[in-house]
């Protein structure tokens, strides 16, 4: 059985019914063609799209011409509450001289660095999963306590304080309720509003987005007096905070590093649980392949270091294929700025630019059996040769993820340490995929989780 897939729409639907099945799911509104397309075009009173997946449009929409398909501002309308001007949503100069303050925090052996941290924060989940299950065993909905993890691991890099801290507990807490009441796109992502136009988002949305900020404006404050007194713990954010522009000299104030520690705790927590819950739903379906993991992290576990995370092969290759079939963010939207021609039709400036990973890495003309999950089409040569060009779950080209080497070694880290200690098994039918801010289940993932030694 493979794993499951969204039922697609029917190939056509008026514009009306479209709207609101994309709405409700990105994914699951999309009809079956796009699995095996290289190209669609969408036609909106409003505007003009086209999902690419033809590895040479993606090359050069992302690593080609970046310049010229910038970041689309249609969606980030959505997110402007708890973002701001965050390196996710900006374009151009802005963004440029952000990244050049962020990378050297991600770079070379901060990783390293970070592993203590993230250690710790793997080791708290196991005992948090260990005294909800008890000796016995329980049903757990997974989604929960991978979105616990992420985040603990999120405010131990880059604060230096875990998760039941009271402040990071907050944020954690009014984070779940901004998932909650926030729609995948408001209406300013479907019709070109002026800018004085109201966005009409909704009143539960922007008061969690207003209490994570000035959640996040209090550590950041706090970590700024620490750094002038000289008693700053050498972290993330002391790092991000102390590091200049090299060509301006300037560093980020109090009110732009809450505009990035907003976007690190939405791309760098909640893709992360969302990557963690579903790695689990398939070695709950596999269970050969949860039992080669276990054993594979028994050396680790006994004396985990930094260095051990690179003998975790199949781990390795196991969370690549979960991110391969269940890309934490599943489309990304760019803006054409001049006149194009994409495989002979023309693309006029201003036509929304959908890069999918979602198609591109279940894309039947790209790839051996693309619905199948397979963590040992790692090995194999054909596979690396399809995913340098359909394989892209951290985007590609200079707005690549910048923790995307982060991120992978926390998925290794966390599946490790939580298969080695519990067996995972399917409390019902397999859930459903559908795509809020990242992909989740539709009514969440249930798990059997029973300890090993039980």
């Amino acid at each position: 059985m493979n794993p499951p897939k969204p039922d697609p729409r029917p190939d056509r639907v008026s514009l009306i019914r479209y709207l609101r099945l994309f709405r409700q799911d990105i994914l699951s509104a999309q009809p079956a063609r796009l699995y095996r397309a290289w190209m669609a075009e969408f036609r909106t009173p409003f505007f003009r799209s086209y999902l690419c997946n033809d590895p040479a449009l993606v090359d050069l929409v992302l690593k080609g011409r970046p310049d010229d398909f910038p970041k689309s501002n249609r969606i980030r309308e959505g997110l402007l509450p708890l973002l701001g001007q965050s390196v996710f949503v900006t374009n151009g100069a802005v963004w440029k001289a952000q990244r050049r303050i962020i990378d050297p925090a991600f770079e070379g052996g901060r990783l390293r660095d970070t592993f203590p941290a993230m250690l710790a924060a793997g080791q708290a989940a196991v005992a948090r999963m260990a005294a909800r299950t008890g000796a016995g065993g329980a049903v757990v909905e997974i989604e929960e306590p991978a979105s616990h993890a992420a985040a603990d691991v999120i405010f131990r890099t880059l604060f230096s304080i875990p998760i039941d801290h009271e402040v990071a507990a907050q944020v954690f807490s009014r984070f779940r309720d901004y998932q909650r009441s926030q729609p995948i796109l408001n209406l300013a992502a479907f019709l070109p509003l002026p800018r004085w136009f109201p966005r009409l988002h909704r009143r539960d949305t922007t008061g969690a987005a207003r209490d994570i900020r000035r959640l996040i404006e209090r550590l950041t404050a706090d970590r700024m007096a620490a750094i002038a007194a000289g008693t700053a713990p050498d972290d993330l954010a002391t790092k991000i905070m102390t590091t200049a522009d090299p060509q301006t000299g300037r560093r980020f104030d109090t009110a732009e590093m809450v505009d990035q520690v907003a976007i690190f705790f939405l791309a760098g927590h909640e893709t992360s649980a969302s990557a963690l819950a579903w790695a689990l739903m398939l070695l709950a379906m596999y269970p050969e392949a949860q039992d080669r993991i276990a054993a594979e992290a028994e050396a680790f576990v006994d004396a985990p270091e930094f260095a051990g995370l690179s003998r975790l092969r199949f781990t390795r290759d196991m969370f690549r294929e979960t991110l391969r079939l269940y890309p934490p963010v599943p489309m990304m939207v760019r803006e054409s700025v001049k006149p194009e021609t994409f495989r002979g039709r023309p693309v006029a400036p201003g036509a929304q630019v959908v890069i999918s990973p979602w198609h591109l890495h279940r894309h039947e003309r790209l790839w051996d059996d693309p619905d199948a999950f397979d963590p040992d089409r790692w090995s194999r040569e054909d596979t690396r040769v399809t995913a340098r060009d359909a394989y892209i779950p951290f985007s590609a080209g200079p707005r690549v993820c910048t923790g995307a080497g982060f991120a992978m070694a926390e998925g290794v880290l966390l599946l490790a340490l939580l298969t080695r200690a519990f067996r995972f098994t399917l409390a019902g039918p397999p859930p459903v995929p559908v795509a809020h801010l990242t992909v989740r289940a539709r009514d969440g993932i249930r798990l059997c989780v029973t300890p090993r030694s039980a």
